[in-house]
């Protein structure tokens, strides 16, 4: 029993920490993901919305702590009631989730790992087990330490912690998962392999057949039935491949432009998911920055998913030299975890990403 315990002490202490520095790296996305949460479709509780960033940054380190103080064996009963407590929290959402297909990805490993929502449920309920076997033999959980080695430690992941969330909080994550990662090409990022599978639908054809009702399956195919056709239910069985990015455009009174936009050899991207929660005192260093790349022949785009009497606004009040197109608010969070954000491109691939607080990094050439 107390090897059992061991391992199971093994991979759950390494599988939070691995979670909860995942997240960590990323602590906005993950923000984002309990939002989704939060919202009226969802569990609606609206009222945390607005506390979404800092319960992100509380859970990720507390996950990190916890793991820690799994594997050294410090305060193990308080440690193990946490990590129950948690995983069942975490069980529920997941299943909820699957079930009511109500979050489709719910940012366990953030961007790093993606798990579909009955995977991730199938996890937490592997780590419940695992938890409850810790549970049931807290007994056997030791700490080949001392009490002062343990504080130490403690104390120092939860330094590290808290500088390593300040920093990326600041700046951008320090490991970047996403598709828009410097050096991706976005047009790349939207090709579909040529022998990519399709995706598999099965249709319910509904038909009336001398007054009762006769079901047809195809996976396409219109059948030969003598009767009079009533309905048809179309389920998907199988997914085809889905480009990493799936979901980019880059809009002007309906149209997309971003074929075209791409292929300039010199673009800059001014992105602002949401003007209204943009860091404003950042625009002026923008406009002058922005202005540096005009003359040096670049092309200026401001994306957002704010309305043109916002964006219009904003050009006026700060005198900006580029007009601003409309790209998806998702599209955009993912793009970048900066409101604002600027991007370098080079005939859509992205030689530079910045935060508002480096743009003083950016280069021109």
């Amino acid at each position: 029993m107390k090897y059992i315990v061991t391992l199971c002490r093994v991979i759950v202490g390494v599988l939070f920490i691995i979670s909860g520095f995942i997240k960590l790296n990323d602590p906005v996305g993950f923000s984002f993901k309990l939002e989704e949460y939060f919202s009226p479709g969802v569990l609606d509780l609206g009222f945390l919305m607005p506390y979404a960033l800092g319960i992100s940054i509380i859970v990720v380190i507390l996950e990190v702590l916890l793991g820690v103080m799994l594997l050294i064996g410090f305060r193990t009963k308080i440690t193990v009631w946490s990590l129950l407590l948690m995983i069942i929290f975490f069980t529920f959402l997941t299943f909820y989730s699957a079930y009511f297909n109500k979050v489709t990805d719910c940012g366990c490993f953030g961007d790093a790992i993606k798990l579909t929502p009955w995977e991730s449920f199938i996890k937490d309920v592997v780590l419940l087990l695992l938890i409850i076997v810790l549970f049931l033999k807290v007994k056997y959980i030791g700490s080949p330490l001392g009490d002062s080695a343990n504080r130490l430690i403690i104390g120092l992941s939860l330094l590290v912690s808290a500088i390593f969330a300040y920093y990326v909080l600041n700046h951008l994550p320090a490991l970047d998962f996403r598709p828009y990662k410097i050096g991706a090409n976005i047009e790349d990022g939207m090709g579909v392999p040529e022998n990519a599978p399709a995706a598999i639908f099965e249709y319910s054809w509904k038909f009336n057949v001398d007054g009762e009702e006769k079901v047809v399956v195809t996976n396409g195919d219109y059948p030969t039935v003598d009767g009079e056709f009533v309905d048809v239910e179309t389920k998907e069985i199988q997914k085809g491949y889905e480009p990493p990015i799936h979901d980019f455009t880059i809009e002007r009174d309906g149209e997309d432009l971003s074929a075209s936009l791409l292929q300039e050899p010199k673009l800059v991207m001014v992105i602002a998911y949401d003007l209204a929660k943009s860091h404003y005192s950042s625009y002026s260093k923008i406009k002058e920055i922005t202005d540096k790349a005009i003359k040096s022949g670049y092309k200026v785009i401001g994306m957002s998913a704010s309305g043109k009497d916002y964006t219009q606004k904003m050009k006026k009040e700060y005198q900006l030299g580029f007009d601003f197109y409309f790209t998806d608010e998702t599209t955009l969070k993912t793009i970048v975890r900066s409101n604002p954000g600027v991007l370098v491109l080079k005939q859509g691939t992205i030689v530079q990403k910045v935060h508002y607080n480096d743009l003083e990094d950016l280069t021109f050439e």
